[in-house]
């Protein structure tokens, strides 16, 4: 039987997610993941920074090839939406490049004060206020205004949300409005809970916000749940909302951004495949025809990338416990950590990450199935219809699922309360110095017993 080495070389081109083999181990961007296992242990979270930017910086030249290419002549401009990340290090990272922020709380307020103050962003850079508005968020969207923001817009999410910045707002503002998109899950086609109805657009642009003195209806948002897909449904979808742009823009002279959302796709399995510049292309193609079918200008484009920006720039990697043969001679190897808390979107959504062994490379593979250390019978790999393959070998074996970096921290409840009291993992940064050579810190330790009674109250 050939080995894991020989299955993977013919099943998974390892060298296009990042990943390459040396010396009977698995290297992530040139990272040596054993040497830093057996420098700090496991489980361990780890986030390579410099995939931030490389994943920014190229989907910033495929918008302005595919715009160059077509003709385009509206500008593009990427955002970072915070929810998929609010960590610092992201941000910083993300900020680094030319690009605007998408926020959607109460709470992302104090985070951008923290970074205007220490110079990762500035009055000038583009904050688009998206989510249902509670008091405390609306408040905080005038105290960035105080503060002297200059190119903060926020997306009307409903109609009543405009009243509270007439009344509350005598000054010059450039609003945005959400349209309420037709999302499609598994067995039925429902409206979004958030934007206002298409149908009510126009007309509540006329009857309440045309002719404000303070207030410019400048930008026009939607997303569609479902994500960017090459499917029927997104191209309708995406044509309807074009064609709701170009019916407003013809009554509003305003009017002069679109934006797309989010849902740009990421690498999440070996047998991913998606062309980037290719859908671009047809995004921008395809916003250009219906504009020009209106004799309307093509608008400025911005889009709120979470995922795409993140997940791929971080892993976690566990240890091997214990091996057991359960009932129906299934191989079970039970992880030092737990998915239902460090990686809740296998277990909630059932999403796949990439999967792979760290070491012992060169032992013959076998179909195994990986369970974490909660009580819970949930608490285990769903690996959808894919068996998993895993070197056979009684000797210490480590384990790492890749492109993991998006939601799971927020999700899992970084620093607080784990399901069966287990754990938060040490979690490091990895980054680059300016002669190319790796620079390590640890962001937080594994949690201590003594943090969690604190939060229970026992402390």
């Amino acid at each position: 039987m050939e080995n894991y080495l020989e299955f993977i070389n013919g099943h998974i081109a390892l060298e296009t997610a990042g990943f390459e083999t040396t010396d009977d181990a698995l290297h992530f961007h040139g990272i040596n993941l054993l040497e830093v296992i057996e420098t700090y242990g496991t489980p361990l979270r780890f986030t390579y920074l410099p995939s931030i930017s490389e994943k920014i910086s190229s989907m910033q030249e495929l918008f302005f090839r595919a715009m160059t290419a077509e003709r385009y002549l509206g500008k593009y401009t990427y955002c970072f939406c915070t929810k998929s990340s609010h960590f610092s290090y992201v941000l910083n990272e993300a900020l680094s490049n030319h690009i605007g922020i998408e926020i959607s709380s109460a709470f992302d307020i104090p985070l951008l004060s923290s970074l205007l103050a220490s110079g990762k962003m500035d009055q000038d850079t583009l904050v688009i206020c998206n989510g249902f508005k509670t008091a405390a968020y609306q408040q905080g969207i005038l105290e960035l205004i105080a503060q002297g923001n200059r190119n903060l817009i926020p997306i009307l999410d409903n109609k009543e949300e405009f009243n509270f910045y007439t009344e509350h707002l005598h000054q010059p503002l450039n609003l945005g409005l959400r349209i309420a998109s037709d999302d499609r899950p598994a067995s039925q086609l429902y409206t979004s809970r958030l934007g206002i109805r298409r149908e009510e657009i126009i007309d509540f642009y006329k009857n309440k916000i045309e002719g404000h003195a303070n207030f410019k209806l400048t930008t026009l948002h939607f997303f569609i749940d479902s994500g960017i897909s090459d499917s029927r449904f997104y191209w309708e979808e995406l044509d309807k909302h074009v064609g709701l742009y170009c019916k407003l823009s013809l009554v509003n002279p305003w009017l002069s951004s679109l934006d797309i959302g989010g849902g740009m796709p990421f690498m999440d399995s070996f047998d991913f495949k998606f062309d980037y510049l290719d859908f671009v292309t047809r995004i921008i193609r395809r916003i250009k025809s219906v504009c020009d079918s209106y004799g309307v200008a093509e608008p400025d484009l911005i889009t709120e990338f979470g995922k795409y920006t993140v997940a791929e720039a971080s892993g976690i990697v566990y240890k091997v416990l214990g091996r057991k043969q359960q009932n129906h001679n299934e191989k079970w190897l039970m992880l030092d950590g737990s998915f239902i808390t460090s990686l809740p979107d296998t277990w909630a959504i059932g999403q796949q990450y990439l999967l792979l062994p760290v070491n012992n490379l060169e032992r013959e593979q076998e179909q195994v199935y990986l369970g974490g250390m909660t009580c819970d019978g949930d608490d285990y790999y769903h690996s959808g219809h894919d068996k998993i393959f895993m070197p056979k070998t009684r000797k210490t074996q480590y384990i790492g699922f890749f492109h993991t970096g998006a939601y799971q921290e927020v999700l899992s409840g970084f620093g607080g309360i784990h399901h069966c009291l287990l754990p938060g993992p040490k979690h490091i940064l990895i980054d680059r110095n300016k002669d190319e050579t790796l620079n390590y810190r640890v962001f937080a330790e594994e949690q201590n017993s003594k943090q969690a009674l604190k939060i229970l109250g026992y402390l």
